[in-house]
């Protein structure tokens, strides 16, 4: 599997608190999404390195949902 192009978008939250470090009452929001060519594959080697699939998957056969070592979600795409 290769990493062809990176892209970050932005989404308007509506109320946003911008984070104040170390306090965490507004922490800091970051949402992933890596698109693949594969997400069978893609999920193999990210279960096989450690990752912990939850038991929803909202996205059915378009996206799966997974937590980063700190419990923030990330998405794999269809590329």
């Amino acid at each position: 599997m290769k990493l062809t192009a990176i892209t970050l978008d932005c989404q308007w939250v509506d109320d946003h608190q911008a984070p104040r470090r170390p306090d965490q009452a507004a922490p800091q929001q970051f949402h992933l999404d890596f698109a693949v060519d594969d997400l069978d594959e893609a999920e193999a080697l990210l279960l096989k390195s450690g990752a912990v699939e939850p038991e929803y998957q909202p996205g059915g056969d378009r996206w799966r949902v997974f937590p980063d070592p700190a419990g923030h979600p990330f998405c794999l795409t269809r590329s």
